[in-house]
């Protein structure tokens, strides 16, 4: 295999033990980066480490700090970071498996692929595989990577496994802080059946070739055509932000409008929407609470 593995060891359930290798499953290579340019000479800008009131100083002068109280710092040296890391074990030790859905999403930080290390490994690597996968249970435990210990997954992935690092608790922050002043109440049924309606009519399934940065694209192709010395036109028109409708019977509106689209779904649950938006609107219900300022 081309690429270089990024962790070599083995995973372990109870006495059975298979070496592995695993990848970085993903590539930062499709974004674009800037420098900051000096306009009249067209040189890059560089920056100088300086101290207050003491101007430019010497880079093995700097060590690292971490602020207790403000502008009030322990000082930490290399050495004692080092210290303080954990050994990379070379064994990832399965510990606990749960349902495929009973982790949420939002810890799930970054994949990685796991292939066996050699022929002896595979055997045992693929019964691992398709017990998860009858099972549907992904396997969980805790691995030193570089210095850091990480709550990782396992789970199957086409021929290979898929490990990914998972967040701590303590580093996401609780969705109830940001939910807790959305109304309750349940949505209008014949909105929920419009809505529903629409969702199907878009349902397929993902491919992910399907989908590509547009603005990472249109950055791209700016830079080809200033580089071809082609003029570059800018809109100033200036945007104009879109009317929302503040109603039940504006939301209705829009729904229908939706599905009359050309494309739109016609079986039985598109039909029997529609007789339902034949209905009258129904009475306007009072507006939702605001949410709190800030």
């Amino acid at each position: 295999m081309a690429a270089r593995a990024y962790w070599q060891g083995q995973i372990r359930l109870a006495l059975v033990s298979i070496p592995v290798e695993i990848y970085s499953a993903t590539r930062s290579g499709a974004t674009v980066s800037f420098n900051q340019i000096h306009e009249p000479s067209g040189k890059r800008i560089h920056y100088e480490k300086v101290a207050p009131g003491i101007g430019p100083v010497d880079p093995e002068e700097i060590v690292k700090g971490f602020q207790y109280e403000k502008g009030k710092y322990v000082l930490i040296s290399d050495e004692e970071i080092e210290a303080v890391k954990l050994e990379s074990k070379k064994t990832l030790e399965l510990t606990q498996f749960v349902d495929q859905g009973e982790i949420d999403a939002i810890y799930y930080d970054k994949p990685y692929y796991v292939v066996p290390a050699d022929d002896l490994a595979e055997e045992a690597f693929i019964v691992l595989r398709e017990a998860l996968r009858r099972a549907k249970k992904v396997g969980l435990g805790q691995l030193a990577l570089r210095g850091r210990e990480y709550v990782v997954s396992l789970k199957p992935c086409g021929h290979g496994l898929v490990l990914e690092t998972l967040r701590y608790a303590d580093e996401v922050n609780k969705a109830a802080s940001y939910f807790r002043d959305i109304g309750d109440e349940k949505p209008d049924e014949d909105l929920l059946d419009l809505a529903t309606t629409l969702i199907d009519k878009k349902t397929a399934k993902f491919h992910a070739d399907d989908y590509h940065d547009r603005y990472v694209d249109a950055l791209k192709d700016l830079i080809d055509r200033k580089r071809e010395g082609k003029t570059i036109e800018t809109d100033d028109e200036d945007d104009k932000p879109q009317s929302r409708g503040s109603n039940v019977v504006d939301l209705m509106a829009a729904l229908k409008r939706s599905l009359e689209k050309p494309g739109a779904a016609k079986g039985p649950a598109a039909k029997k929407a529609a007789a339902k938006a034949e209905k009258p609107a129904p009475a306007k219900r009072p507006p939702a609470k605001k949410r709190a300022a800030g």
